[in-house]
């Protein structure tokens, strides 16, 4: 017979008896202890956590554990709201001024895929775009901003002339000078029929003594429709409108150039309303600016002519006929929007001729600007001069003498 087996050395345990477990193999499964729940971070561990919730730096336990948290501490919250306001100082502010080429780049896309049946004319596109561009600078203004205090400045014979105002007395001036364009456009005129005789001066000084619109944010749609008006019926107008003459009271400019000066003068006073409230704004387009300069440059033989016979300019050193070479100063613009001109010196009729230059002067585009706009003296422009000192100063007095109110 042969011996118990190895299994047989060991009594089995009756049914329902209880079993004593034996020792297990490596690998058996085991089911995991029930964890503990963590404690809940103390107050000052949440405290210091408050720093980096502001700068979005926790991790998502750590946010959930932070924002429970402020729902039941008061000074915590408190805290809480300091640092974020802290938080956002540290990051800078979005501009609200379009791109200077923006506008015209969308424009261009658009129409490259189908032209406008009804294009705006090459000689409006400034104004156009100035006035899209403070509008946009306009366009989230509190009515606190809309009576920050605003420093008109423009040159007068021989000395700076200023007039204080406000951002919405800027947008009134704007609003009644761009009137004389829609009146030569046969539109009506925002100052209605007791529109005062004369230019840009005086209606404007009629605007902001009678109340006719309130000097508030209120003020920005009547100018804004106005703007969009003159664009519109000068685009449905046809090519020989350019010609048309507006009347600024001391003199008159044919259409084409006076949707040039309100462009100029819109950015210029978009400038100073930006100044007021300490905020960038750009200055125009290469493009555009080349061509407000190109207007001030031709005005400027008239402009000298109108000095003269005032007194305030050197006589002329010599009369030419009509349409004949005369004495010429060479006026160079650099920076964005550039160029050269000759201007005529003793009489606006003569010809420029490089063969009569006396003088040349070279002065940076925004600093001719500045100083077409009043907002700089002759003296302080700082222009590279060579030749005729006293005709070098006679144009110089004679651009600043191409701003005012």
């Amino acid at each position: 017979m042969t011996g118990p087996s190895e299994d047989d050395a060991y009594e089995r345990p009756a049914a329902g008896s209880a079993r004593i477990p034996g020792p297990r193999a490596a690998g058996d499964d085991l089911e995991p202890p029930v964890p503990l729940p963590e404690p809940a971070p103390s107050h000052a561990v949440l405290k210091s956590l408050l720093g980096a919730w502001a700068l979005a730096a926790c991790s998502a336990e750590e946010t959930q554990a932070v924002e429970d948290h402020l729902t039941e501490c008061a000074p915590c919250a408190e805290e809480a709201l300091r640092l974020r306001d802290a938080v956002g100082l540290l990051h800078p502010e979005e501009s609200l001024d379009l791109k200077p080429l923006l506008r015209s780049r969308v424009l261009e896309d658009c129409l490259g895929k189908r032209p406008a049946r009804i294009p705006v004319p090459v000689w409006a596109s400034p104004y156009d775009t100035e006035t899209a561009r403070l509008d946009a600078l306009l366009r989230d203004f509190g009515e606190s901003e809309w009576h920050t205090p605003v420093r008109l400045k423009w040159f007068e014979e021989e000395r700076r002339r200023s007039h204080g105002t406000t951002v919405a007395g800027v947008i009134g001036h704007l609003l009644t000078v761009d009137g004389l364009v829609a009146s030569a456009l046969g539109l009506d005129d925002p100052l209605g029929p007791q529109a005062p005789p004369g230019g840009p001066t005086g209606r404007t000084e009629h605007f902001w003594n009678s109340g006719a619109y309130p000097a508030t944010r209120q003020v920005r749609e009547p100018w804004r429709e106005q703007g969009h008006t003159l664009v519109r019926t000068v685009s449905f107008a046809g090519r020989g409108v350019a010609e048309l003459a507006v009347d600024y009271g001391a003199f008159a400019l044919p259409l084409g150039d006076a949707f040039l000066e309100r462009a100029f003068e819109c950015w210029v006073h978009a400038w100073d309303i930006a100044d007021a409230v300490d905020y960038p704004y750009e200055p125009p387009s290469g493009p555009h600016l080349h061509r407000m300069i190109d207007l001030a440059a031709r005005l400027l033989p008239g402009a000298l002519a109108g000095r003269r016979r005032s007194g305030l300019a050197a006589p002329a050193r010599g009369l030419v006929a009509a349409g004949a070479p005369g004495r010429t100063l060479h006026l160079e613009i650099e920076g964005a929007g550039g160029g050269s001109w000759d201007i005529a010196l003793d009489s606006p009729a003569a010809k420029p001729s490089r063969e009569h230059t006396v003088a040349e002067v070279a002065l940076d585009g925004l600093e001719f600007c500045q100083l077409a706009a009043g907002h700089i003296s002759p003296e302080e422009a700082a222009a590279g001069q060579t030749g005729d000192r006293e005709a070098i100063r006679d144009v110089l007095f004679a651009a600043a003498s191409l701003s005012r109110l």
